[in-house]
């Protein structure tokens, strides 16, 4: 059940706080002569994250001249296929949850239903390892090529000590932290599911259909049933060996309409008889 419902809700905030993200930052340019001064430079970039294709313009001052400078690095595989991963496990949960509520007796037919659940349970719970620890270390990444002070060493004007340049905002990563934080929360929400995935399956049926403690008790009762015994005891009645000596008289009446008496003894009671 919590998988049903936290499985969707979690793959939506992963994939909403990353591919939706947008920020910028502003740096501020003093020339030494005022008039080329620029004190706010906005830089503004977005998902997935080619920072490299990121362009903003920056005074020389030297004159009126500007450069165009661009952002370092590109970090759009990294981001890309967490938000893959993180909208497929939203597609398929959702499969799931219409399965598991509307069709539990199709997916419980031929006991395919649940090794196909169990095996895709697993792939993801790695994706989602894979995935959430890729993007952990690209968003790193993003952080220092977005940090402000690095940005300003690429600008030439920087470098001279008569000019004062000096980062004014720094980008938000609020959401891109949270976006990690999900992804390693459906990690383990999708690890954790992978025992009760595994219980639905016929491997875990058959392993339990026949324990061992089943068998040693069963065995038991053969051995001391009567089937194993030396003696049948009086009560089988077949190892009896005075059985045939008791009298045992069945009410017979003779042709002279005398009763006779015939015993299990044999002739003895016979000749007595007569």
């Amino acid at each position: 059940m919590c998988m049903v419902i936290f499985a969707p809700l979690f793959a939506i905030f992963a994939f909403a706080t990353c591919g939706g993200y947008s920020g910028g930052l502003r740096l501020s340019v003093d020339c030494a002569n005022k008039s080329e001064s620029d004190l706010s430079i906005d830089v503004a970039f977005a998902y997935p994250f080619r920072l490299h294709q990121v362009n903003f313009d920056a005074p020389t001052c030297e004159g009126k001249r500007r450069e165009t400078l661009s952002l370092i690095g590109d970090f759009s595989s990294s981001a890309e296929f967490f938000v893959t991963i993180a909208v497929f496990a939203f597609l398929y949960s959702l499969a799931a949850t219409v399965v598991y509520i509307f069709f539990q007796n199709k997916y419980r037919e031929n006991n395919r239903g649940p090794l196909i659940d169990f095996i895709v349970t697993v792939v993801f719970s790695f994706l989602w390892l894979v995935g959430s620890s890729a993007w952990a270390k690209g968003l790193s990444d993003v952080k220092i090529a977005t940090d402000p002070d690095e940005v300003l060493l690429l600008m030439s004007a920087c470098k001279q000590q008569s000019n004062k340049c000096m980062p004014v905002r720094s980008p938000v990563m609020s959401s891109l932290n949270t976006s990690v934080v999900f992804g390693f929360l459906n990690f383990i929400l999708w690890a954790g599911n992978i025992w009760f995935v595994f219980k639905e399956t016929g491997w875990h049926s058959s392993g339990q259909r026949y324990p061992p403690d089943t068998m040693e008790k069963q065995s038991s009762s053969y051995n001391q049933g009567g089937y194993n015994q030396d003696n049948y005891g009086p009560t089988g009645g077949y190892n009896q060996p005075a059985g045939f000596g008791q009298q045992a008289n069945y009410g017979q009446v003779g042709e002279y309409g005398q009763q006779q008496s015939y015993s299990q003894s044999g002739p003895t009671s016979f000749a007595n008889q007569i």
